[in-house]
């Protein structure tokens, strides 16, 4: 969809009604996996507004760059759902019985320190860190990187784009991070202040001193 952007007020929510706009879509293998627009040019969304988006476009998945450019995602497809959902049901069972912190899905955003706001597959925050939020950032996008963050590949998906996410993650301070590729069976591990380190079909994953106690056996994802 291409065309000049144009914009009449919206005096309920602050935000434009964006009557058509010009959107460069990412490709992998042939398919557009998410659009991104860059509304600079009309509009500074604010954080509250970008929340609010988010909040009149339930269906939608939306995340935001560090200079501000919105990318819409697509839908996830069947079975990348189904691993998705086993994959957080071992977290969810571990986080239970360790009580370390909170456990959050894909539909939660993060606004990272370097302006971005993303939402990974699996996010998990340390309590202390959770604790120190006031309520309103527990209610809104939750203003931290996430002490852990889980990318599941869909076969759609660009490596690039999400390694390049997962770079982001690790220089805003996120201490562990999976990229899990099901097609290749490979894992990228990011680590703060180390180089990523690359498995090839592993039986399983450790979530070492930031997951205490915490392995994934990989049998459930691929």
């Amino acid at each position: 969809m291409n065309g000049s952007a144009k914009n009449s007020a919206d005096t309920s929510r602050g935000l434009p009604h964006i009557v058509n706009w010009r959107i460069n879509p990412l490709i992998a293998d042939g398919r557009m996996t998410a659009y991104t627009i860059n509304l600079n040019a009309v509009i500074h969304m604010t954080d509250e507004q970008f929340y609010q988006l988010c909040r009149m476009n339930p269906d939608l998945k939306f995340e935001r760059n560090a200079i501000g450019e919105l990318i819409v995602m697509s839908p996830t497809g069947g079975e990348t759902g189904n691993r998705n959902i086993e994959v957080a049901g071992d977290f969810v069972l571990w986080n239970r019985q360790a009580k370390l912190g909170k456990l959050f899905d894909s539909s939660t955003g993060f606004k990272l320190p370097n302006g971005a706001d993303r939402s990974p597959d699996i996010a998990w925050v340390r309590q202390d860190r959770w604790d120190a939020l006031n309520p309103n950032q527990k209610e809104i996008f939750p203003p931290l990187a996430p002490d852990f963050v889980l990318e599941l590949m869909s076969p759609s998906d660009s490596l690039s784009t999400l390694q390049a996410k997962m770079q982001e993650y690790q220089d805003n301070g996120v201490r562990l991070g999976w990229l899990i590729d099901r097609k290749t069976r490979r894992v990228e591990i990011y680590r703060i202040g180390q180089s990523v380190e690359v498995l090839e079909n592993p039986d399983e994953l450790s979530g070492e001193a930031v997951l205490p106690g915490f392995v994934l056996g990989m049998a459930i994802v691929w």
